[in-house]
């Protein structure tokens, strides 16, 4: 991507992002334990002369470039992370240094796209001049899709005309993504002894509810989406060899398209099964921006590849076109020895810088 930041002034705003990264790594910043790594950020941002907001560990910060009432662009990514599986070959937090690649727990998802969208958002503070206005959120709580993450910080930001969200995506762009809807069905049987061949076997009801599940297609299918996907992922039942159970949980992975709300999707499911169906989450719909949106365009115009996000993110929560944009691949998220490279920061910030400067964004 051609951008007007030189060779000289990338390198100056790479340094500042992988010392920036390496930092908040250091310091876990699990779902809802944020605090350190948040505090990380907004001294950083304070120190390059930024005014910051703090909504508990939300990190909100604006950039007027253009007059008051001009459209506003965010730009989000999350500092929280997933708990480090057993895998790690050293410590996530205290990674050995290597001179291309910063290793660390959060470092891929989404640590690369937090600090190369503060250093897009500095460069601006020092040059920009746009047609629009900039806000940015770092925002808690996306990995666990919690109450105090980016929807605590929505509240409090008012006009958003449209977004950038930040996830590793190889600097590719989702132009959307499935929705999530997590179902937890209950088989109700009646218990017996398992020699006498009493009672109603809730496995039994169960597996053919399943099998239902398994078979059905959803009609409407999404022009850019595809089918509803719907997978049974968990299965549990009985308490000993010898007795029949009374009860037998299962789960329902099902990733929505553009075509069904969540409410709809479990209606239709109830009308065919016997067992209780209950929704975790009906808010984890999916999300689409419209084509010939000014976001889709400018991805023309920079030859950005884009494609459909099979995973959730922050999104989700947004009532605005957006796109999700950044560096780093999705294939390291929540594995063991995460990483991200150096080449692969300096893309995301020199992408961003690009990608912002050619958005002709006008309401």
């Amino acid at each position: 991507m051609s951008s007007t930041i030189s060779d000289t002034e990338l390198s100056i705003y790479l340094e500042d992002a992988t010392n920036l990264l390496r930092k908040m790594i250091s310091v876990p910043s699990f779902s809802s334990e944020e605090s350190l790594c948040a505090a990380i950020l907004s001294a950083y941002l304070k120190s390059k002369g930024v005014t910051v907001e703090r909504i508990k560990n939300n990190i909100i910060a604006r950039l007027n470039c253009s007059e008051q009432q001009a459209p506003v662009l965010m730009l989000n990514s999350h500092i929280d992370t997933v708990r480090p599986t057993s895998g790690y070959t050293f410590d996530p937090f205290n990674p050995p240094y290597d001179q291309n690649r910063i290793l660390g727990l959060g470092s891929n998802d989404a640590g690369a796209s937090v600090v190369s969208m503060i250093q897009a958002f500095l460069w601006f503070k020092e040059r920009g001049k746009l047609g629009f206005n900039l806000l940015l959120i770092i925002s808690a709580e996306e990995e666990n899709s919690g109450a105090d993450g980016i929807s605590l910080a929505l509240n409090e930001v008012g006009r958003i005309d449209a977004a950038i969200v930040g996830e590793p995506t190889q600097m590719k762009a989702a132009v959307a993504e499935r929705g999530l809807l997590v179902i937890d069905g209950i088989a109700k049987g009646v218990s017996g002894h398992a020699a006498r061949g009493e009672g109603i076997n809730s496995i039994y009801l169960a597996l053919e509810d399943i099998l239902k599940i398994k078979e059905h297609k959803f009609n409407e299918i999404s022009p850019l989406m595809g089918e509803v996907k719907m997978t049974v992922t968990q299965i549990d039942a009985g308490s000993q060899h010898n007795v029949i159970p009374d009860l037998c949980r299962f789960v329902i992975d099902i990733r929505p398209t553009d075509m069904y709300d969540n409410i709809e999707i479990l209606n239709e499911l109830k009308q065919f099964v016997t067992c209780d169906l209950k929704a975790r989450n009906l808010s984890n719909r999916s999300s689409a921006t419209p084509v010939g949106h000014p976001l889709i365009k400018t991805l023309e115009v920079c030859s950005i590849e884009s494609y459909v996000s099979p995973t959730t993110s922050d999104w989700m929560r947004l009532s605005v076109p957006a796109i999700k944009m950044g560096p780093g691949d999705s294939s390291r998220s929540h594995r063991a020895d995460e990483y991200v490279t150096i080449d692969e920061l300096s893309g995301g910030i020199k992408g961003y810088i690009n990608f912002i400067e050619k958005l002709n964004f006008k309401i």
